[in-house]
């Protein structure tokens, strides 16, 4: 299957303040507040949806085609996506404009004070899938993620005028969006994708129950957190798979997009969507043992000796012949 993974592309910057925020606030003051805190150290770590499902997807042995926009500044993420087996060719870059960030510093109480710069994500909306298919011969999937409003719009209704399957996926995005942009971005795909907390923040804002959205979409991908994951379908049993033992939790940052990786490449081998859930949860494992979204190592002998010991030898058979 060609895969064509769409979404934001950002760094974040992470800065630690060994003191505490408040200790620097004057109540009387706040109105005209000026500060500046100097910090311990930077870590500058990879990120955006997109480009971290790509890494996953690249991980695992696809080769996903990223689509997303980003700043003149790309060039060393490009070659750190290209060296992990993301196909980078259709990713437009900005002239004029930094790739997007997250700027954030933390102090001794974990309160944290930050700035999102969306920079080159704004030209995502002048992307068109049509140019993507030509160059790769044709796409199999769309997966929408979180990107500029108006261009998730534009490729969801490019997917449907150019009959093309699409999973509907909004995480970050879904807070600032109404009801009329979700049912617009979530009817006919083929999956639609959250959390547990944004299912239910779907169906308030959408008006459409469970049910109804049910008979819009394909399938219905729930994440469930330590619990695993739900795929439901209209007419079927859901199927539900629990998450791999954790050898450590180090940070939760981009473990949904993991999930996501590794069940959009269990469905490329076409190994049926119970295994595919059960490969997207394995990597989300090694993600949450990690610190950074795409500072994990994918040992192919570990992740099946892991995988075996929580699914089976029968699902460990079945994925093992495709992961080269």
């Amino acid at each position: 299957m060609r895969i064509a993974v769409t979404g934001s592309i950002a760094t974040d910057h992470l800065m630690t303040f060994p003191g505490r925020f408040a200790d620097q606030l004057v109540a009387d003051q706040l109105h005209t507040v000026s500060l500046s805190f100097l910090v311990d150290n930077l870590d500058v770590r990879r990120g955006g949806v997109a480009a971290n499902i790509s890494f996953g997807m690249g991980q695992l042995g696809g080769r996903p085609i990223l689509v997303g926009a980003a700043g003149f500044d790309f060039d060393e993420y490009r070659a750190w996506l290209d060296r992990h087996g993301v196909d980078t060719g259709s990713v437009r870059i900005s002239e004029v404009l930094h790739t997007a960030r997250f700027v954030c510093t933390t102090d001794k109480d974990h309160n944290q004070i930050g700035s999102f710069y969306t920079g080159a994500m704004s030209e995502a909306r002048q992307i068109e899938l049509k140019a993507v298919a030509d160059r790769v011969g044709g796409l199999d999937l769309v997966l929408i993620g979180a990107d500029d409003p108006e261009a998730m719009l534009r490729h969801t209704e490019e997917c449907r005028t150019r009959e093309i399957p699409f999973a509907a996926d909004f995480s970050q995005q879904i807070a600032r969006m109404g009801g009329e942009e979700i049912r617009t971005l979530l009817d006919g795909a083929t999956y639609l994708f959250s959390n547990e907390y944004e299912k239910g923040l779907i169906e308030s804002k959408t008006g459409w129950t469970d049910e109804e959205i049910l008979g819009r979409v394909g399938h219905r991908v729930t994440t469930l957190g330590s619990r695993g994951v739900r795929i439901e379908r209209v007419g079927e049993d859901p199927i539900e798979v629990g998450c791999p033992e954790e050898e450590a939790k180090v940070d939760p940052t981009g473990v949904g997009d993991a999930f996501r990786a590794g069940f959009l490449t269990g469905l490329s081998w076409g190994v049926g969507h119970e295994r595919a859930a059960q490969v997207g949860c394995m990597l989300a494992t090694l993600v949450i043992e990690t610190l950074g979204t795409q500072e994990y190592t994918l040992r192919r002998a570990n992740f099946m000796e892991r995988f075996t010991k929580a699914y089976g030898d029968e699902a460990a058979t079945e994925v093992q012949s495709h992961l080269s």
